[in-house]
């Protein structure tokens, strides 16, 4: 399970807030399933309204950083902009390339911003969902 400090959360959030009404997404960094960075990316998709690709340049970039602080890949994020109860689309399956990750996705459908973690498999098209942890040390 990986654990997010609260601004990290809130600074996920202000990223999904701003891209509406497209979708946001970004990568999460760390050690030892604890997030130490988060790097929003730009969305390049050819219909961002419903899908997410990130700038090449921008997630090459992130992965550089990480590699250079000695992070992993410990999640990527992206938004739902008009889900209440975000689950991963049948294109989100399609193009989940790291199955070690954790995708976390934001729903900003409702009164309140709510993200939820899944693991999924893009060779065996399936999905589960997983729990993260919110806490400041």
């Amino acid at each position: 399970m990986i654990t997010l400090r609260n601004a990290q959360l809130k600074e996920i959030f202000a990223h999904a807030r701003q891209a509406t009404p497209f979708e946001c997404c970004g990568l999460i960094g760390g050690n030892n399933n604890r997030a130490t960075s988060i790097h929003p990316l730009r969305n390049v998709a050819s219909n961002p309204q419903i899908a997410y690709e990130a700038a090449p340049e921008e997630l090459f970039a992130a992965q550089r950083q990480m590699r250079g602080r000695g992070e992993q890949l410990l999640a990527i994020y992206h938004s739902h902009p008009r889900s209440t109860e975000p689950v991963p689309s049948e294109t989100d399956v399609r193009l989940a390339y790291y199955p070690a990750a954790t995708y976390l996705i934001v729903g900003l459908g409702g009164a309140r911003p709510i993200m939820r973690g899944f693991r999924i498999s893009e060779r065996d098209k399936t999905w589960q969902q997983v729990e993260y942890a919110v806490a400041d040390e």
